[in-house]
């Protein structure tokens, strides 16, 4: 038995719902998201929550039921509010910039890094050793993170590279005489 799949999800007020057959699609005050659940689950509105349900007992459908609940969840925190992921740049030289639609990131190569900005991922920098990251889809503005943070992730030993805010770099000693 889910205990996450068990609990039906609330709608956030502004956020409209749409529950036609395996498709569910929200509209909030950030965005429209939509998803199509897999086909051993089903979703239906009651008023003003989305209950989610396996339809049968197997193993499969119950492990489901569990996972699209959280994503349905995702979605409609994410319309409503929106997911931000901060980002934070150490070292000498390394900054990072906004050039149009790109982020520049200069992290110590011979040449800029130009990052193109996806569709609905708004990406800010308040100062040039920080970037925030805001969008509706949560996986979506965690793979962007992912993504700037491949471009030199923080080393152990002088802590340089980009690194989540909350993240904890473990340091390492260097070498001894």
């Amino acid at each position: 038995m889910s205990r996450i799949g068990l609990k039906p999800v609330a709608v956030p007020k502004g956020v409209t719902v749409e529950v036609a057959g395996q498709k569910v699609t929200a509209k909030g005050k950030i965005g429209t998201l939509s998803m199509t659940l897999v086909r051993e689950v089903t979703a239906k509105q009651d008023g003003e929550t989305i209950v989610v349900a396996p339809t049968g007992d197997s193993i499969r459908e119950r492990s489901m039921w569990g996972m699209q609940r959280t994503l349905v969840a995702n979605m409609l925190k994410g319309v409503a509010e929106g997911f931000t992921r901060d980002l934070e740049i150490n070292g000498v030289g390394f900054r990072a910039a906004m050039q149009g639609k790109n982020l520049q990131l200069q992290l110590g190569f011979s040449h800029e890094v130009l990052y193109p900005i996806p569709e609905g991922i708004k990406i800010t920098t308040e100062k040039p050793t920080s970037i925030k990251i805001f969008g509706a889809d949560r996986q979506k503005v965690g793979q962007v993170a992912a993504e700037i943070r491949a471009y030199r992730k923080p080393e152990p030993y002088k802590g340089k590279g980009i690194k989540y805010s909350d993240e904890h770099v473990h340091r390492k000693e260097g070498k001894k005489k």
